[in-house]
């Protein structure tokens, strides 16, 4: 359809790692083209996977994402649960970066059901629902990470029903612009933050759910300070972003979305914890903002108490059973210690963030 002719789809999600999936992909991408879209999706350019050193064809696919993301006018993500409670970490590295770039972003799901109701690992005690790890249960009460709810149109359904809003948001902005309307400016895309005379990094983790996150992020703060550093967190005020007071959990999402990603616009570089949570997947927040600080340009570093490979950290079930998980996904094998999106685009360190941080700085 002509309306459409000048728009191009990136397809995220983690199809790559199921069995047919390629196949699911692709029906994707035709249903896609069907309406007049271009789709720009990663697995239809060819690339040489023959290196002997197997990060360096992790570099290659990374490469092309990023290439493929740059070429892209929105991003359609299925969101379903993976290795966990939380989605794919890579696709929610992607829709970082799709934000980053002002594409518009949309996902799906077939349960958008409160988190409270989707993570199985909780105990309720004294009349509050805690995590496996002892966090009272992160964003209990929307149905993903404040990230996606602030980034992205989520639907209950399938990628049918995200390429139908899509086209139904394009033709509405077709009208829009018959009407002479002012278009609507995000202001929070700029840098609110003043030059200041110490670079300034961002600390993306999940510390930012902790009951005791204020003394964590003071202590993590003094250390940066002593290598000339300014740190700034998820729990920080944001310049530029004004406080909101809601008992609306969804306005209260909003407003975390934007003060943290404002703090990623601001930032010189990022130093992420990486290490998994709610699953085998990286915090959804932290994935999020990883994506959009690489596209923005930022230095980032990651780190994780185990950086063994995947498939040796991952249970699975070997060459016998492809390697696949207990979900029936295939373990990636790029000797890598978390996904390709992460370890591609950042050192990833062993360690916890007081020794991690001297090797960042050395």
């Amino acid at each position: 359809m002509y309306q459409y002719k000048n728009e191009r789809i990136y397809i995220a999600g983690p199809e790559c790692f199921y069995t047919n999936g390629y196949a699911l992909w692709d029906s994707m991408g035709k249903k896609a083209e069907y309406y007049g879209f271009d789709v720009v999706m990663p697995t239809r350019n060819e690339l040489r996977l023959d290196n002997e050193d197997l990060r360096k064809n992790a570099d290659e696919i990374f490469r092309n994402c990023g290439q493929a993301m740059n070429e892209a006018t929105a991003i359609i993500a299925d969101l379903e649960q993976f290795r966990g409670s939380e989605p794919d970490g890579g696709s929610l590295f992607e829709i970082g970066m799709a934000y980053a770039r002002g594409l518009r972003c949309y996902g799906f799901t077939r349960d958008k059901r409160d988190m409270i109701f989707k993570h199985q690992d909780v105990v309720l005690r004294d009349g509050r629902v805690y995590d496996g790890e002892g966090r009272i249960l992160s964003y209990q009460d929307i149905p993903f990470c404040p990230s996606l709810i602030g980034s992205c149109k989520l639907i209950e359904g399938s990628f049918d029903d995200c390429l139908k809003l899509l086209m139904l948001d394009i033709d509405e902005e077709r009208k829009d612009r018959a009407r002479r309307q002012t278009p609507v400016v995000d202001y929070s895309a700029a840098v609110t933050l003043e030059k200041k005379e110490r670079p300034v990094a961002y600390l993306a983790g999940p510390e930012r759910f902790d009951g005791d996150a204020a003394k964590r992020y003071a202590y993590m703060k003094e250390l940066c300070a002593g290598h000339g550093i300014l740190a700034v967190t998820p729990a920080d005020d944001a310049p530029g972003v004004p406080a909101v007071d809601s008992d609306d959990p969804y306005t209260r999402a909003y407003h975390t979305f934007d003060r943290c990603q404002q703090h990623v616009r601001n930032c010189d570089m990022m130093i992420a914890d990486l290490n998994d949570f709610h699953g085998f997947e990286p915090n959804s927040d932290v994935s999020f903002e990883c994506g959009m600080a690489w596209q923005l340009g930022k230095k980032c570093f990651g780190y994780r108490k185990d950086t063994s490979k995947m498939r040796d950290r991952i249970p699975n079930l070997g060459p016998e059973g492809n390697y696949q998980d207990i979900y029936d996904n295939v373990v990636e094998n790029f000797n890598y210690p978390v996904n390709l999106m992460f370890s591609s685009s950042m050192p990833v360190f062993e360690g916890e963030f007081e020794s991690v941080i001297k090797r960042i700085f050395k």
